[in-house]
């Protein structure tokens, strides 16, 4: 009976609290703003990527005790292949060829990539083509009915313009999240190559890698890529995409070359200070110092200096060596840009013809007999926190070589010799002259290290 009593007072207490009002379906007879019609319509071109691969991990063995061995031997290891999958996002951005953009490591190391549609339909993709200095991939798809997002003008894309994310985080299904564009054009931030972020506080998750950035129209705007969250398994609101035009552009390199083609300048350098500046008589406090240039180079035709300040290109603003390899790293072999720069305190401008990289190489066999069958080039790179690197680098291994038969393989970077760096011939015949009974060469292969022993 008592509990009765209590229930009922109970409900009539309850009876009495006041609902929360209802969202009102139109302010002063305007319908209330949604996102819902855009993403009606733009979801069903963002995809879910699952992939499965193979990655070789070397693990080193215990050193032997023997003090010659250490002496005169790294520790030895083996190699395992090691099953992967990872998931991701991408974009279809042409329907008729079904043709999807992602991101480089959504798809490393992968031999099967499964794609699955927002109507749960899945399909097996194939791989036209990956830069991963840009972090871009191309991939392909079959199927007759699929809808594709349309492609925005990055170029115009304004810090304050309101964005939202779609990806696939953590393999939930299709998530969306908005936010606004924070900053444009961030590059240093070691994250790739070559950088030219666009920079939003959406949140961009993990498994948002290769997702979209549209606006409020539906129009794609940047490819989305990174998070920053010092150490962080989620977003904090610094999240990062690449621009359409540049992911646009390095996708149509993939489909005609498979791969991007890319040029030099032949201009070494440093960032502009204020203190420089001041040193130099010019009137502003960032740039690009031209320190060493290339003989023959794109740089020495078009007249450049040592001493010049490059201060902008194609009218855009070079603020730091980093803009600097940036610019280079975009531009197609053949484009011509135009450098505006500073000399003697007066302002010029001079165009520059970006033209192939010319490599230094020869067969590996005239270093030793066991490198016989390998092509060895001298590499020059700009690097973004080292600077300058030169390198040694296996171009092609034939097949049924010697340098095959070794353990080389086309790609590999040679690191040293017997734990002496080489970055040129000279170096490696210098070494190669002490040592020619027996050498250890130290090659980087990918993400991994290696040692194959030559005698």
């Amino acid at each position: 009976m008592l509990f009765k009593k209590l229930l009922s007072a109970l409900f009539l207490l309850l009876s009495t609290v006041p609902l929360p009002a209802a969202l009102p379906a139109a302010i002063d007879g305007q319908p209330m703003p949604s996102l819902a019609p855009m993403l009606e319509r733009t979801m069903p071109a963002v995809v879910n990527i699952a992939t499965r691969g193979k990655t070789l991990r070397r693990i080193e063995l215990p050193l032997p005790r023997d003090p010659l061995f250490q002496r005169f031997f790294e520790a030895p290891s083996i190699e395992r292949v090691l099953e992967t999958s990872s998931l991701g996002s991408g974009v279809i951005v042409d329907a008729g060829k079904g043709l999807i953009l992602t991101n480089f490591h959504v798809i490393k190391d992968a031999y099967e990539i499964n794609v699955t549609l927002t109507d749960g339909r899945e399909l097996r993709a194939e791989i036209i083509g990956r830069d991963p200095e840009t972090d871009v991939a191309v991939i392909r798809v079959s199927d007759d009915n699929l809808t594709q997002v349309p492609i925005a003008d990055s170029s115009v894309l304004r810090v304050g313009d309101f964005v939202v994310a779609i990806g696939n985080p953590f393999g939930l299904g299709q998530t969306v999240t908005s936010g606004i564009v924070s900053a444009l054009g961030r590059s240093g931030l070691g994250i790739e190559s070559i950088e030219d972020f666009i920079q939003t506080d959406a949140s961009i998750n993990l498994g948002n890698s290769g997702g979209a950035l549209v606006n409020l129209r539906g129009e794609l705007v940047g490819i989305n890529t990174a998070i920053y969250g010092a150490g962080s398994r989620g977003s904090i609101g610094i999240g990062f995409a690449i621009p359409i035009n540049m992911a646009y552009d390095i996708m149509h390199q993939l489909i005609d070359h498979g791969e991007v083609k890319r040029g030099r300048l032949g201009a070494q350098g440093q960032d502009l200070t204020a203190q420089l500046a001041q040193a130099f008589g010019i009137g502003r406090s960032s740039g690009f110092i031209v320190t060493q240039i290339e003989n023959g180079s794109p740089a020495d035709k078009s007249g450049i200096r040592v001493g010049d300040v490059i201060v902008a290109a194609n009218d855009k603003p070079i603020h730091s060596s980093d803009d600097m390899h940036n610019l280079v790293g975009l531009q197609r072999l053949g484009q011509t840009i135009e450098l505006s720069l500073y000399r003697n305190g007066s302002e010029i401008t001079l165009p520059v013809l970006i033209q192939p990289t010319e490599i230094n190489k020869l067969d590996g066999g005239v270093i030793h007999a066991k490198l016989s069958g390998a092509s060895i080039g001298e590499m020059r790179e700009q690097h973004l926190q080292r600077g300058r690197v030169d390198y040694l680098e296996v171009l092609k291994v034939e097949s049924g070589s010697n340098a095959e038969a070794t353990g080389f393989r086309t790609g590999d970077i040679i690191f040293s010799i017997n734990k002496q760096l080489t970055r040129n011939f000279d170096e490696v015949f210098a070494l190669v002259e002490n040592n020619g009974k027996g050498m250890i060469m130290n090659v980087q292969r990918g993400n991994r290290e290696l040692y194959i022993l030559l005698k």
